[in-house]
């Protein structure tokens, strides 16, 4: 790897951490021996700033760039935000409606589906038709309400977007960066 710049973070494709860098897990490092990384990150990322500091959490993370833009609310360096599942409110989903469509015509199908409507029974003898057992006139009921009904029955569902396992590591020695 070429000299970095310490604090420097960077994507790696390796089981472990090579010489020199360490592993974005969060993890706790001891000042005394990190004090160049520490004048740069302080405790932005944890530790009690007396004998330790953290390094960035980025596992189960996307890196964003810190600050404001067009249209966007601002983010603090170290701030942490999303959740890797979500459960909707009734607040969260946008008022709507759902019709239960029918139809007068003949049925001349024996079950529901797709592109089939409920329809009026014709002779269920010769002809079964939807909601009417085979072979009798008997018509099947059938518990409409829960047709439409509410669901998720506030299970959380999965907001993680299609990811790739790497491993994210900061440099811990290397060059200091110095300000423009």
């Amino acid at each position: 790897m070429s000299n970095p710049y310490i604090g420097e973070i960077r994507l790696f494709a390796g089981t472990f951490a090579p010489v020199g860098w360490m592993f974005c897990n969060g993890g706790l490092l001891p000042i005394s021996q990190n004090d160049a990384l520490y004048a740069l990150i302080g405790t932005t990322y944890g530790g009690d700033g007396v004998n330790t500091f953290g390094v960035p959490d980025l596992r189960g993370r996307v890196p964003v760039h810190q600050g404001t833009g067009p249209g966007l609310t601002n983010r603090v360096m170290g701030q942490k935000a999303g959740t890797e599942t979500e459960t909707l409110t009734n607040s969260q989903v946008p008022q709507h409606t759902h019709s239960f469509l029918t139809t007068t015509a003949n049925g001349n199908v024996v079950a529901p589906g797709p592109t089939v409507l409920p329809a009026k029974p014709v002779d269920p003898i010769s002809t079964p038709t939807l909601y009417v057992v085979p072979g009798t006139s008997t018509i099947k009921p059938t518990a409409m309400a829960n047709t439409i009904s509410s669901v998720g029955g506030s299970q959380a569902h999965s907001n993680m977007m299609p990811t790739l396992g790497l491993n994210y590591i900061i440099a811990l020695w290397g060059i200091f960066p110095s300000r423009a």
